[in-house]
């Protein structure tokens, strides 16, 4: 759980303060001020002293890039500057480095930005946040440097993919975003052919989250195409677009499994907000499942407390591989699809998710009424679900095809319900009960903190 410090932090402002980052709207809930004292907190936990940076096309990273690097630097630490680059890039270098810092809020709208932080190739844990927020005073330290550098990332993902049979045609919408560089070469080095949408940085004719957008173009470009990849603002969400239709965002976690159990990994974790589909297909073909908290450090945590081989998360459209890096890496993942194009494999998860429905809705609810009004929701949802977990959020297990969870977003100031059953009408009656259910409690928090 979030400490009180953390809480506290949240409830004076808008700031999102979690393991998934520091995240606001620029100029209103975050400000150059608190990328200082967050940057310069994190320099403590930096062993190597040296951190790699980089930022997403924002029309605000650049700024909040060049206030991280010298906070950074007067803290005594050596920079290492990517400049544009995606977020599965940033982890991967950090594995050389020690530390990484990526100036992002990925899928949230262009007004927001944040902070995410990297130690030793993976996200932070909750204790490192801790450390993070809390007030700290610090000596003279001598000044670090400043380099700039590329990424190996391009050679690194060809080599553990491998080449594509067949010179697939594949369209890839970059949304103006990070990725508008590294996708299109690295799907070329392995054999693909390439048409690009959205492909300057920092324009784009649709939102950061692909996940939520109808990706016109993209649909109408797949038509004459094998298939379609979208990627958000950092590039570690992918959503995949089939015969002009766009797929669930659980399809590009499911590929991505699908192709680990084909190299014979057999060890996964998934999010509790993932499709069911996925775990029963593991399971199908021999394997094993965990189900962590939602949130890329808590699934990546859980990979290493259980030594599982790869996993991810299903609402984000995040395939985890730790072997290859220890994030949501939907440029990975983009190649590793494109290697299964018209093998059995991909028939295979394809046809076993078709029958599986997901619904995702959220409510606006302000961060500082999150807790309560779950808590006042857990109480009405035992009236109606038998069967409650709560090891994030309050999640209901309805049948062994259908199931709910509602949980407070890390990321936005939102709470997210999660809805699946193989029938669309009982997923669509379970979204709506529990979307009231969830208004309801909000409205009695707000009444109760009025009163």
């Amino acid at each position: 759980m979030p400490s009180e410090f953390i809480k506290s932090l949240c409830a004076l402002d808008s700031l999102k303060v979690s393991i998934s980052g520091v995240r606001g709207i620029f100029g209103q809930d975050l400000n150059l001020n608190d990328v200082i004292k967050f940057c310069q907190n994190f320099s403590v936990l930096i062993k190597s002293k040296k951190c790699v940076v980089g930022h997403d096309t924002r029309p605000s990273s650049k700024i909040l890039s060049e206030t991280a690097i010298a906070s950074l630097m007067e803290r005594g630490i050596d920079v290492y500057n990517l400049g544009i680059a995606p977020t599965p890039v940033v982890f991967r270098e950090s594995r050389e480095y020690g530390a990484g810092l990526i100036i992002t809020s990925s899928h949230n709208p262009l007004q927001w930005n944040g902070l995410k932080f990297i130690l030793e190739g993976r996200g932070i844990n909750e204790s490192e946040l801790e450390r993070i927020t809390k007030e700290i005073k610090f000596s003279k330290e001598k000044i670090g440097s400043e380099s700039q550098i590329n990424s190996n990332y391009i050679s690194d993902a060809a080599k553990l993919i491998g080449s594509v049979k067949g010179s697939p045609k594949i369209a890839i919408d970059v949304g103006g975003g990070a990725a508008f560089d590294v996708a299109p070469k690295l799907l070329e080095k392995i054999g693909c052919g390439i048409q690009t949408i959205n492909e300057k940085p920092g324009i784009s004719s649709h939102g950061p989250d692909p996940t939520t957008e109808n990706l016109s173009e993209l649909i109408s470009a797949t038509k004459k195409c094998d298939i379609g990849f979208a990627f958000d603002l950092d590039g570690d969400r992918l959503v995949v677009v089939m015969n002009g239709k766009k797929q669930t965002s659980d399809i590009a976690l499911a590929l991505g499994v699908a192709k680990a159990l084909e190299i014979g990994y057999k060890r996964f974790v998934l999010s509790i907000d993932t499709s069911v589909s996925i775990e029963k297909f593991i399971k199908d073909r021999g394997g094993q499942v965990h189900r962590s908290k939602v949130g890329e450090a808590n699934v990546v945590d859980l990979m290493i407390k259980t030594n599982s081989q790869a996993g991810g998360e299903g609402s984000s459209a995040g395939f985890i591989l730790p072997e290859f890096n220890m994030c949501r890496d939907g440029l990975l993942t983009s190649g590793l699809v494109a290697t299964m194009l018209g093998t059995t494999a991909f028939t295979e998860v394809m046809k076993f998710m078709k029958g599986y429905l997901q619904l995702r809705t959220k409510v606006d609810v302000e961060a500082a009424f999150h807790e309560k009004t779950l808590q006042v929701l857990a109480e009405k949802m035992k009236e109606h679900y038998s069967q409650l977990i709560t090891i994030d959020g309050i999640k209901s297990v309805i049948d062994e095809d259908s199931w709910v969870l509602v949980r407070q977003s890390n990321t936005e100031h939102i709470v997210r319900i999660s809805t699946e059953s193989t029938d669309l009408d009982k997923a669509k009656s379970i979204q709506k009960q529990v979307t009231e259910l969830v208004k309801q409690s909000y409205e009695q928090v707000r009444r109760n903190r009025n009163n």
